[in-house]
């Protein structure tokens, strides 16, 4: 029997049981002192700076909108593609957001579509380091120098990346990380706000600490879903229950990927789960979890080599683009290639599971309609939504690795067609 290879895989301590049995042993599921001890440690990680933990990274992002205090009605510009939940806090915190292009080469902010986008009500600026690597945060911190622009990076698929050796997060004003279950560090959600400036940190952790704490069932609950989560995508088990749908998916051509994502719909009021604090319990796994963030990355990058190897040659096909002075950590592997569509079915069918909707042509969606978009539109946003994700994550044994990059490297070569 074909054994099939999902699209995720997620990153999980060997020990994860035994950490949660001790927080409960101890009295420490939900408050406790691994909170600190993760904030402290993610900080040296990130090469200094204060952080602040929080119940989603999308909420701290939104304390730190809410900490800058910036005047209502101001600008803040956000690539058009992007998780459509960012934009959406960002209008939830009274803020306008104004889309700027990406540069479909690497799937990151335009600095050039930055200028453009910018006005006299511009006060800020989200770079996002979509799907592992890192925006050219040299040239749009210039820019956001010369127009005294607040930046706030996105770092929920980046954690590990760096630029010129520096990590991100701790390039602009502020940083801000998600923990969900499929995320470089996996806490079976949460995120972190990471903030340079002493002042503002206090007023971010202000907010995230104002909120109540989660209830011990909501915890539990949110192991447990995790918990299957990473049981259904292990291959066999994928095999036999998810990858089924996918096959029949594929000959029939509907698309069951719109029902793995959250629903798109406005997020005022906040929903209650937003509203919490990040418990002890998930802090000591992302306390542990650091200690493996390294091995876990040096794996996905060694996978991406493989898959570089594998499809590089192929005339019509484009992979990763890593620019000099940028390291990428692939939570993501994006591939240009002829007849997407097609070929992700033909993939499917030979049991690799390829995606192709990741994040938001967000200038384009409905809940946006009447928002800014820079003078030139958002062609390389568009561009860049065509591309199919493959499999590299640190979670694949070499022999699976091997075999995606040889069944992928089969289709796309036998596609018979060129050009992109």
């Amino acid at each position: 029997m074909l054994t099939a290879i999902s699209r995720y895989g997620a990153r999980v301590l060997r020990d994860t049981e035994q950490i949660v049995a001790r927080c409960k042993a101890r009295g420490e599921f939900i408050q406790g002192p691994h909170i600190v001890e993760f904030e402290d440690a993610f900080a040296r990680r990130a090469g200094g700076g204060h952080a602040i933990a929080a119940s989603y990274g999308r909420m701290a992002f939104y304390y730190i909108l809410k900490a800058l205090d910036l005047p209502p009605g101001s600008e803040i510009i956000v690539p058009a593609l992007t998780f459509w939940v960012v934009p959406d806090l960002a209008r939830v915190a009274g803020l306008k957001v104004v889309f700027a292009d990406v540069d479909p080469a690497t799937f990151t902010l335009d600095p050039g579509a930055l200028e453009r986008a910018i006005t006299p009500a511009t006060r800020a600026v989200v770079p996002t380091h979509l799907y592992g690597l890192p925006c050219d945060m040299g040239a749009i911190l210039k820019i956001a120098a010369r127009h005294n622009l607040k930046v706030i990076e996105d770092c929920a698929h980046a954690l590990g990346a760096t630029v010129a050796g520096q990590a991100v997060g701790a390039l602009g004003d502020a940083g801000f990380f998600s923990f969900q279950t499929l995320k470089p560090l996996n806490c079976y959600g949460g995120g972190m706000a990471l903030v340079r400036n002493a002042t503002l940190a206090s007023r971010v952790r202000a907010l995230a600490t104002q909120e109540p704490w989660p209830s011990t069932e909501r915890v539990k609950n949110r192991l447990l879903v995790g918990r299957l989560q990473r049981i259904f995508i292990k291959p066999w088990v994928f095999t036999i229950s998810a990858f089924p749908i996918l096959w029949v998916s594929s000959l029939v051509g509907a698309n069951p990927d719109v029902y793995l994502w959250e629903k798109i719909r406005p997020l005022h009021p906040l929903p209650e789960e937003y509203c919490e604090r990040f418990p002890n319990v998930q802090a000591a796994l992302g306390l542990a979890e650091l200690e493996k963030l390294d091995e876990w990355t040096d794996r996905t990058r060694r996978h991406a080599r493989v898959m570089d190897q594998a499809l590089g040659d192929l005339p019509g096909i484009t992979v990763p683009q890593v620019p000099p002075g940028r390291t990428h950590v692939y939570y993501q592997y994006c591939v240009y290639g002829p007849q997407r569509d097609e070929l992700v079915v033909r993939c499917v069918r030979k049991g690799i599971d390829v995606e192709t909707l990741h994040v938001d042509v967000c200038s384009d969606l409905d809940l946006f309609a009447g928002e800014r978009v820079e003078p030139l539109g958002t062609p390389g946003a568009r561009r860049a939504a065509g591309a199919m994700q493959i499999p590299v994550y640190s979670t694949l044994s070499n022999e699976q690795a091997a075999r995606v990059a040889r069944v992928v490297r089969r289709v796309l070569a036998s596609s018979g067609t060129s050009g992109t």
